[in-house]
């Protein structure tokens, strides 16, 4: 009987290592071919260990690019992404805190048909719904601008005061365009949703009779029970803004984020991709998401299987 178990120890570390080998081969290929030169690569077959020319390739990468790519350095692409990655995260979970917080714990009319109606936004994803978020995007007070026009209010500024009201806001090729349009989250809503309804109603009460108004039993007592909740979605909606390629896309043209920018240097039609530039692009792609998993692996894994209440 222990001789079997043994077996099925030594079978299942097999097939783990073998899925680790399988899943990490890749990367390394990506790794190996970033330190070498072009010409090493092209050869068949391209060598399987670390060249010279690591450092070279990723300090050029970094500061110059490529020229398929506008010679954008990847450091700006990767400081794009991470900030659009970071306002995202931070953002959906302010927005999604706040709103679960005002569906559980405040009593107004039709409180859960507005929960309702921010659930059905699962069905509609940003690929959904991309045209008209990118008009309001491009034109997001053109109709307020209409509206006074037609009531004649900007026409009668102008007239006593000589000033032309305009009111516009473009938010292409901004970072306000790459985030405010993505920072609702039906989902984290739903998420706190749960979690503040498992908070047991003696607590709010407590809190209501020792004088803490709604704010403060909120930061006080709310955040700090959510804080695994609000990790783990962290992750997840790092990762999220992290990847995202259509709407980057299509917002900006020249604040590239690390993903549009590998993208231009593939495209290069019948020219030669330079090859080891953009797996050092791959691989520094890599290192932020890779980095936030494993600093907050634990606090991830706590907030999906444990509750603190």
């Amino acid at each position: 009987m222990v001789e079997n178990r043994r077996w099925q120890a030594l079978i299942g570390h097999a097939v783990l290592i073998l899925g680790v080998v399988v899943v990490f081969f890749p990367i390394y290929v990506a790794f190996v071919a970033s330190s070498h030169d072009l010409r090493t690569i092209a050869q068949a077959p391209m060598p399987m260990l670390p060249g010279p020319h690591l450092w070279d390739n990723y300090a050029r990468a970094i500061t110059s690019g490529t020229e398929s790519a506008g010679n954008a350095p990847v450091g700006t692409m990767l400081w794009n992404s991470f900030v659009m990655a970071m306002v995202i995260a931070v953002a959906k979970i302010a927005i999604s805190l706040l709103s679960a917080f005002a569906i559980v714990y405040f009593r107004f009319p039709f409180r859960m048909g507005f929960f309702w109606m921010i659930f059905i936004t699962l069905m509609l994803p940003v690929e959904v719904r991309i045209v008209p978020t990118y008009e309001v995007a491009a034109n997001a007070l053109a109709p307020v601008q209409h509206l006074l026009d037609a009531v004649g209010i900007t026409g009668a500024v102008a007239w006593l005061f000589s000033i032309e009201i305009s009111l516009k806001w473009n938010m292409l090729d901004t970072f306000a365009g790459l985030t405010i349009p993505l920072i609702a989250s039906a989902t984290a809503t739903f998420l706190f949703r749960q979690v503040f309804m498992t908070v047991p109603d003696e607590l709010a009460e407590a809190a209501r009779m020792d004088g803490a108004g709604p704010l403060r039993f909120f930061k006080d007592m709310l955040l700090p029970l959510s804080r695994t909740n609000i990790a783990a979605l962290f992750v997840i909606l790092f990762i999220y803004g992290w990847n995202q390629y259509l709407w980057p896309l299509l917002i900006t043209d020249n604040l590239l984020t690390v993903q549009i920018g590998l993208n231009r240097m593939l495209a290069v039609g019948d020219g030669q991709v330079d090859w080891p530039i953009a797996m050092a692009t791959t691989i520094l792609a890599m290192i932020p998401p890779v980095l936030v998993v494993v600093l907050m692996q634990r606090w991830f894994v706590k907030g999906l299987i444990e509750s603190e209440k």
